[in-house]
């Protein structure tokens, strides 16, 4: 027998006889050329390759897609691309480099289809390997095929080390692809990768018109998918694990429309929504409760939206519940009024937790003055607030990320800029300092905005804010 060990094999698998090798090598139809046209993505991604070419003269950029992850013992999870990759290449395969080379020439290096004749482990690989065989995991792209559909020089992987060998200055997004990392030779510069990771997050802060139409239609999906849970809270208040049974039902349009959820949805019931990353999602409904939904529908490009409507369960809200929600509800209303070129991007953050403040001091929560609390030596009302009231989307839910705090979070809002706002109030179920009619409460309202010549778009207006509207339109859609 043919020792075969380095294939990607399963402790469970059943021997492979040299019969069976041997039939296995024959009888395959040619399915080659099955391209079709380019993805929608090639012509601007090439811009952005570009781009970021000129941004680094005559030095080799390396981009990796990543790898596959494993969830538990030999099973993976669903392949996710890194976004920088996908932002350069449109392409979604796991294993992929991109290499920009010193005259700014890019060539994507890639695991190219199994061949069905090629003599030893080469030729078993489409049948036998878990991870990568066409039979277990679906057929890949051949190097012309892929060129065809990535519109980009493309070649096989194993020729990846030989186009990084040399001396030429090089960078690469590190930490993505282990070993990649391995094969670019050190930097003089200790800082020079970091520099690279902070501009092809840069890079991104401004979409353009294909990225704000990607945008678009996942909020429009997520919409839809909102409204699918308000149709479902009968059968979800009937279920003891309601959060999940709501969970269930927006991922179900996430998936039908999309590429699936852009990240975990927070589906939080009663006082689950002063957990500001609850996605345990294993909590029942309640009628006199609010429910938290915090999700959005990721696009089939990657690009996703991010949403938040705190709902009355029955419909309608309680007195204090409406109380809380209002004053949430003007916070946002404060802050998206300040969307506009050459606004600082902290400030709707501020105008989102004056309002609040000034709220809590009203109610008698908030026990110094509203200048005082929001004094930076103070910052006491954030007890009941705390996060920032917003962030850049696109194809990462918190984007841009690894940006300078001088172009991002100290910088100001430009035209093509995506943001949430996103203000809150938790009120803890155990917080002595409240009312015992305001514990348990918690309240966020996110909407997604696109920045403007003249102010800001509300992506999300297809879901309703102010309370009187979001009990009309619950309304309509349980009794329609």
């Amino acid at each position: 027998m043919t020792d075969h060990t380095a294939l990607n094999i399963g402790s469970h698998d059943l021997p492979v006889s040299d019969a069976l090798i041997e039939f296995m090598s024959t009888g395959w139809a040619d399915t080659g050329d099955r391209a079709g046209a380019p993805l929608p993505v090639t012509v601007w991604a090439a811009k952005r390759r570009a781009a970021l070419a000129a941004r680094f003269p005559g030095e080799r950029l390396v981009i990796p897609s990543g790898t596959l992850k494993v969830r538990s013992n030999d099973s993976d999870y669903r392949f996710r691309p890194h976004s920088a990759f996908v932002y350069l290449t449109g392409v979604q395969q796991p294993d992929h480099v991109l290499v920009i080379d010193t005259s700014g020439a890019a060539t994507l290096f890639l695991r190219p289809r199994s061949p069905r004749s090629a003599p030893g482990e080469a030729g078993q690989e489409f049948y036998r390997d878990r991870r990568y065989g066409e039979f277990w995991v679906g057929r890949r792209p051949d190097l012309a095929e892929a060129e065809t559909l990535y519109q980009v020089e493309c070649a096989p992987l194993s020729e990846l080390p030989a186009a990084l060998s040399g001396g030429a200055p090089s960078r690469v997004l590190r930490g993505v692809d282990p070993s990649v990392d391995v094969q670019v030779r050190p930097h003089l510069r200790r800082d020079a990768d970091a520099e690279f990771a902070s501009f092809l997050s840069e890079m991104r802060l401004i979409k353009d018109e294909w990225e704000i139409a990607e945008l678009q239609s996942a909020v429009d999906s997520t919409v839809r998918g909102f409204e699918d849970v308000v149709r479902a809270l009968p059968a979800a208040l009937r279920h003891p694990r309601g959060e999940r049974y709501v969970e269930g039902v927006f991922g179900l349009r996430a998936r039908l429309e999309g590429n699936a959820n852009g990240y975990e949805p927070i589906v939080a019931s009663g006082a689950h929504a002063c957990v500001l990353h609850w996605i345990r999602n294993d909590g029942p409904l309640a009628p006199d409760e609010l429910l938290l939904l915090d999700a959005g529908v990721e696009s089939d490009h990657l690009y996703t939206a991010d949403i938040t409507r705190t709902l009355p369960v029955s419909g309608r809200f309680g007195t204090i519940q409406r109380q809380v929600y209002e004053l949430v509800y003007e916070a946002q209303t404060a802050a998206i009024g300040v969307l506009r070129p050459g606004a600082r991007f902290r400030d709707f953050h501020q105008a989102a937790m004056r309002v609040i403040a000034e709220g809590l001091y009203e109610w008698g929560v908030l026990k110094v003055r509203p200048d005082e609390a929001m004094s930076p030596g103070s910052g006491v009302y954030r007890r009941y607030t705390l996060c920032s009231s917003g962030h850049m989307l696109g194809m990462d839910v918190h984007d841009c990320a690894k940006a300078r705090a001088e172009v991002y979070l100290d910088g100001v809002l430009e035209e093509g800029q995506v943001l949430t706002v996103e203000p809150g109030l938790y009120l803890q179920p155990d917080d002595l300092t409240l009312p015992p009619e305001f514990r348990g409460i918690g309240v966020r309202i996110e909407d997604d905005l696109v920045i403007t010549a003249d102010g800001a778009r509300l992506m999300s207006s297809g879901l309703p804010r102010h309370p009187g509207e979001i009990e009309r339109w619950m309304s309509g859609l349980l009794t329609g």
